[in-house]
């Protein structure tokens, strides 16, 4: 009943961020880039019916020919980009830890509409969610999908799972007598029952996939932000007991042993993965493991690490420690040929300040046109949504961003976005 009342807030208090949409056949690109061949096509015509792409032609457009519903764009088109870890019912800010205690449901809920608005302007039309309060992101999702709100197709998790004092136990930090023993409910596991229990609870709320804190964190209220925090058989058991429900598994993980537990018990993917070597790039390889590496996030949490009072004492040197780290580490996953999906962690970086993401990717080496696929079709691979999203071709929601100059020369033109369309419907348009 708590998730209902926090839809019915949703749909009463945020009508105001609904968009307007605009109904269009074709859209005329001057300039369209091919993700997958890395080419930049001149004078591309689209034609877009029903959510759809009908086709993709070569043709030149005459101003006067008023016969077709044609909107024309003079920058260069791409497709809808995705980020891969998000947190769109948080922002992250000074004094915030005390913000748990004083936020209701429906305060992550308004948060989560916000914060969707925002990152569906900044050009991201798909993101992964793994991690939020209250199921908050599922009501978010479910809104979006009706129309009612702006904002990106959601994947999320739901409620993250850790175990107890772990990452994701929501109630570290507070003293004793509020502290209780939270269960599979709640996200906290202690043995593979719980872990069965923790993920087909989290089916039953309507997750798409599942979230564990492989190792502890950068931000949590503890000590430890690498040491592994789940055993192979507690692993295994949620990885099992997803893939018979359909999802995959998210792993949080900053240490290595952490990640290579996770990896060996066929996690998808691993967030953050700071402490990572050559045997970890070669056991993802082998397990086909993606990795998301969300440098934003950490070159975000060092920076305020060094302001006084920012963050609890506990934290700030673990975000003075870790944050760093993650750069570097990206760039050597990337000469390794690790697998590589798009992800900031926004929630602890602002959200609307994705691209960011896209230059310190580019600083760390790797080509342009590889941060451009992170996020469109490495990112539909990992979703498994390759047939409907990633690329601009006939068959394929139109999901197109649009930016002013030619973003595999100035990597910076994705922070600056001139048009969005999803799924056929234009939802920001600055000619």
């Amino acid at each position: 009943m708590k998730l209902f009342k926090s839809t019915i807030f949703l749909f009463l208090l945020i009508l105001i961020s609904s968009p307007a949409f605009t109904a269009t056949s074709y859209l005329h690109c001057k300039t369209l880039l091919d993700v997958k061949s890395g080419e930049l096509l001149k004078d591309r015509l689209i034609q877009i019916e029903n959510s759809r792409i009908i086709n993709v032609s070569h043709s030149s457009v005459d101003s006067s020919d008023n016969s077709k519903d044609i909107i024309s764009v003079s920058g260069t088109c791409l497709p809808g980009l995705m980020d891969m870890h998000v947190h769109l019912d948080g922002q992250l800010s000074k004094n915030g830890y005390i913000k748990r205690f004083q936020s209701n449901e429906a305060d992550y809920a308004l948060r989560a509409a916000k914060h969707a608005k925002i990152t569906l302007m900044a050009g991201f039309t798909t993101v992964r969610n793994p991690g939020d309060n209250y199921n908050s992101t599922i009501a978010l999702r479910k809104a979006i999908n009706r129309g009612d709100l702006a904002g990106p197709r959601i994947f999320t998790s739901g409620k993250s799972l850790a175990t107890t004092g772990g990452h994701a136990d929501p109630s570290n930090g507070s003293r004793t007598d509020l502290m209780g023993d939270p269960g599979p409910m709640e996200g906290v596991i202690n043995s593979p029952d719980d872990a069965r229990k923790a993920v087909r609870q989290r089916y039953k709320d309507g997750a798409d996939f599942i979230k564990i804190t492989a190792t502890g964190g950068v931000l949590s209220l503890a000590k430890n932000g690498q040491n592994p925090q789940f055993n192979a058989a507690e692993l295994e058991a949620v990885v099992a007991t997803a893939n018979d429900y359909g999802m995959h598994v998210a792993a949080h993980a900053h240490g290595k042993e952490g990640m290579r537990r996770a990896i060996i018990a066929g996690v998808r993917s691993i967030e953050h993965g700071t402490y990572m070597d050559d045997e970890i790039f070669q056991l993802m390889k082998q397990h086909k493991t993606w990795y998301v590496p969300t440098i934003i996030a950490g070159n975000f949490v060092a920076e305020k690490a060094r302001e006084a009072d920012y963050f609890p004492a506990v934290v700030r040197p673990k975000a003075a420690t870790i944050g760093p780290i993650i750069k570097a580490t990206f760039a050597n996953a990337w000469k390794a040929g690790v697998a590589i999906a798009f992800g900031t962690d926004s929630g602890v970086s602002p959200h609307g300040e994705n691209a960011t993401e896209f230059v310190y990717m580019v600083e760390a080496g790797m080509p342009a046109i590889e941060a451009i696929r992170s996020a469109t079709i490495n990112s539909a691979l990992l979703l498994g949504m390759e047939e409907e999203i990633g690329s601009i071709e006939a068959g394929k929601l139109a999901d197109i961003i649009v930016v002013a100059g030619n973003p595999l020369k100035d990597i910076k033109q994705l922070q600056n976005i001139k048009l969005v369309m999803k799924a056929g419907r234009i939802f920001k348009h600055n000619p």
